[in-house]
């Protein structure tokens, strides 16, 4: 412990004069010295609030006999990223929160850690982080936001990018769209509908690192003050006990977020950070797991953008404890598992009740028989594409067009809103894969225009980019080896007829191997200018998307 580390013998003074210097007492030495990860900022809504969290936290940890300590970790809002350079640093900022992370807990020589992220990249990368570090650790989230309110329906970030498109369709007026823009997001916390953010929250439940309702207490609810109190608790009964998180994250946990993601209907961008998070733990999870588990997984809840339910209808419903007793139904979830309760996970959800069978669907009675992600391969994608199979129309599960081809997000965007895509074409963004963009943009922009314009049944978008969680529509992203690297979508060309067939998991580029060839032979592969810093660094060293965009080692 660093309460012995520190506090034993002469040669320790130096470091002890440092603590005195904090104004640390000699009986707050000789307790756990305990790090409090905070990601408070004040430019990201799902962060504004962590302060109130990590206050909580800090009495939690001292109630149970611990000297907490704070430091911090960056984090970047991906909606105000959106639609322009600075999503090119989002997905990034993934590796520098675990790398920061590592540097501090270690160099620091903590007894254990409290990470308290909430938006896209600070839960996976702090989870990163815990794996590497391996102290006894616990996640306590900033938590969701409500969901917005306008002309009497709850409306969420989603609708407010799909407005923009329905304005530009002239289907939207002016003050339509200055009624959602002051309205669709009404409190601080993480965006309403299952995006990213709230599926990598609700997957610390299942992964056994966050408490029960650490994914879906709303973030202005009294109650998430209180559960922070109690994850401080709890994390000085993980060092009274040394349970560790490379002894809660084991194999048979991620295979319960896999099953628990597909029930959940969870973002896409968690078949990038689970195989991220696993490969820090000595796991390896490979795409075609995903299919195995969604084959027998059955999707349990549509919440937006998939449907018109909120996280805050989640919670009312039981939570994600809820939607894993259904899958217990049926066998489908490793309840042996420990937990940071101290418990396993089967404990842990013992006696839990769906209180809201529309939200929750019961097992008996899903939206449908296999889980909400896809992972599609063929020869546009040889190693595997991801699609949020439960935000598609059930018309566009199987579709083929001709291709619409554009080496940026900027064009295609310009190219939605200049009336230039029509019904059934299938729209290729390529060059904005981890290495090519670099950093893996989003494309909430352009789905959300076509979604706003009423296309969202008619035209498929395929990129070696990423979606947003709060994408829908048949967006099919991660499409491996990108194109950069000489993957096959950077020889597609205007016209060519894509095959889409997500039942089948199977995507396919119609032109001959023969014909293929050729444009491999006769064809310049794209290097963007002008990449410098930390990005260009990146570009050098992350991995494909099929292996999660992890940093090369």
């Amino acid at each position: 412990m660093a309460s012995n580390f520190y506090c034993d013998g002469v040669d320790k003074a130096p470091q002890r004069s440092l603590f005195n210097a904090l104004g640390i007492t000699k009986e707050e030495m000789e307790r756990p010295l305990v790090g409090i990860v905070s990601s408070y900022n004040e430019i990201v809504p799902g962060h504004m609030n962590i302060d109130k969290i990590v206050e909580a936290v800090k009495l939690g940890v001292a109630m149970g006999g611990g000297t907490p300590v704070v430091f911090p970790a960056i984090a970047v809002c991906d909606g105000i990223a959106m639609g322009h350079k600075g999503m090119k640093y989002s997905l990034v900022t993934r590796d520098l929160i675990a790398d920061s992370t590592e540097c501090m807990a270690l160099a620091h020589h903590f007894d254990a850690l409290v990470m308290i992220p909430n938006c896209d990249k600070n839960v996976p990368g702090l989870l990163m982080a815990a794996a590497r570090v391996n102290v006894p650790t616990i996640f306590v989230s900033g938590g969701p936001m409500l969901a917005g309110h306008v002309k009497g329906k709850k409306t969420s970030l989603s609708s407010m990018f799909e407005a923009v498109g329905a304005h530009s369709a002239g289907k939207m007026s002016l003050e339509d769209v200055e009624e959602f823009e002051n309205k669709a997001c009404p409190t601080c916390g993480s965006c309403s509908g299952m995006y990213t953010a709230n599926s990598m929250n609700c997957l610390t439940e299942v992964l056994g690192m966050g408490l029960r309702g650490n994914g879906t207490i709303p973030a202005v609810y009294s109650e998430r003050i209180k559960l922070a109190k109690k994850a401080g608790m709890a994390v000085m009964e993980l060092v009274r006990k040394n349970i560790r998180p490379l002894d809660i994250m084991t194999e048979k946990a991620f295979q319960n977020a896999l099953t628990a993601d597909m029930a959940l209907g969870c973002s896409t961008n968690s078949m990038l950070h689970l195989p991220a998070i696993a490969n820090e733990c000595g796991i390896e999870i490979n795409l075609d797991m995903a299919n195995e588990i969604s084959a027998k997984t059955p999707n349990l809840c549509h919440l937006a953008p998939a449907g018109h339910t909120y996280m805050e209808d989640l919670n009312e419903a039981g939570g994600v404890y809820a939607v894993l007793n259904e899958l217990t139904k049926k066998n489908l979830i490793n309840t042996d598992v420990m937990t940071v309760t101290g418990k396993t996970l089967g404990e842990n959800i013992s006696g839990v009740v769906n209180r809201n069978p529309e939200i929750i669907r019961p097992i008996e009675n899903p939206y449908s028989q296999t889980g909400g992600i896809a992972v599609l391969r063929g020869n546009l994608a040889p190693d595997g594409c991801v699609v949020k199979r439960s935000a598609v129309a059930p018309e566009m599960l199987k579709h083929s067009g001709p291709a619409r081809v554009f080496d940026c997000e900027e064009d295609t965007i310009a190219a939605i809103k200049g009336g230039k895509i029509k019904a059934g074409d299938v729209v290729v963004i390529r060059y904005e894969g981890p290495s090519g963009g670099p950093g893996m943009r989003e494309m909430l922009s352009p789905t959300s225009a076509i979604a706003g314009m009423g296309l969202d049944k008619d035209v498929a978008l395929i990129t070696d980019g990423r979606f947003s969680g709060a994408t829908r529509g048949a967006s099919i992203g991660h499409v491996s080896p990108e194109a950069v690297r000489g993957g096959t979508i950077a020889y597609v060309q205007d016209g060519d007829i894509i095959s889409i067939d997500i039942p089948n998991y199977s995507i396919r580029l119609e032109v001959s191997d023969e014909e293929l060839e050729e444009r491999k032979k006769n064809t310049k592969l794209l290097v963007k200018e002008g990449i410098t810093g930390y990005a260009k660094r990146y570009a050098a060293m992350v991995s494909s998307a099929d292996k999660g965009a992890i940093i090369n080692k």
